[in-house]
């Protein structure tokens, strides 16, 4: 038989340790609100970043643009409603998939180096940093026949470029493949000069055949990057731009 006083002691205890159990959190709801979707097949949310700014998951060199791997799917709610349920609080980026090999992208600027912060898409850089940045990028050398960077955002001490890099050329590697890769990279002010991280924060990387890859649209929208989702119901409205307007946009396009 067990001591009773015994368990005058394990009961407590085991009442303290459920206590100290932490809470799930809240999940949230995300609803978007689409302007000229008539063409939007699909919408999904990436909560892409850990709080170090590192990768939730790694990238995964079998990827497909028609394909993201996303973490959450909304569904449709009406004529003009997307609707992600039961969310785990966080930041996501939004993705949005159209007809005619179309797909268009948020995102914000992770931190390349540790203790470094986030930066929103929207953030901007000084002309002549931008002007520096941009032709450093443009003179050196890359394995990638077209290295483009598609924004910039930072301040005095530092820059961060959201980077395109493409290669279409023929290659030993797969016949007829190119391979295509979205980073973020940064350069930092040192000693009175941008100098730029070897660190890079790798985003997607994509290997299809060249003949496909000329016929899509990726295009990166500020607007979409960086929603933050907590208890709270959250909504998004965006307007899907037409085929002319996604020339606006900074990302790949058909050539």
């Amino acid at each position: 038989m067990q001591d009773p006083s015994r368990l005058h002691v394990l009961m407590p205890l085991a009442l303290l340790g459920l206590l100290s159990l932490p809470a799930s959190a809240p999940a949230g709801t995300l609803t978007v609100e689409l302007q000229n979707a008539d063409e939007v097949t699909f919408v999904g949310a990436f909560q892409r970043w850990d709080r170090d700014g590192n990768l939730r998951k790694p990238v995964n060199p079998k990827a497909t643009i028609e394909r993201p791997e996303v973490d959450a799917t909304a569904v449709k709610d009406g004529e003009n409603r997307w609707v992600f349920k039961d969310l785990p609080p966080g930041k996501y980026d939004l993705v949005i998939l159209g007809k005619n090999r179309v797909r268009i992208e948020g995102w914000e600027y992770a931190p390349v180096l540790e203790f470094d912060p986030f930066l929103p898409a929207t953030a901007t850089a000084k002309p002549d940093a931008r002007e520096f940045i941009v032709d450093d990028i443009k003179r050196a050398r890359h394995y990638e026949n077209k290295v483009e960077p598609l924004a910039l955002g930072g301040d005095d001490k530092a820059v961060r470029v959201l980077v395109m890099l493409l290669r279409d050329l023929p290659t030993s590697y797969t016949p007829g493949a190119g391979t295509m890769r979205f980073e973020i990279w940064q350069y930092t002010w040192n000693y009175g000069g941008w100098v730029k991280e070897k660190r890079t924060r790798v985003m997607h990387r994509v290997l299809l055949q060249v003949s496909e890859l000329r016929q899509w649209t990726w295009a990166w929208e500020p607007a979409l990057g960086g929603i933050e989702v907590a208890k709270e119901p959250v909504t998004v409205k965006y307007k899907v731009p037409s085929k002319e307007e996604r020339r606006k946009l900074t990302g790949l396009h058909p050539y």
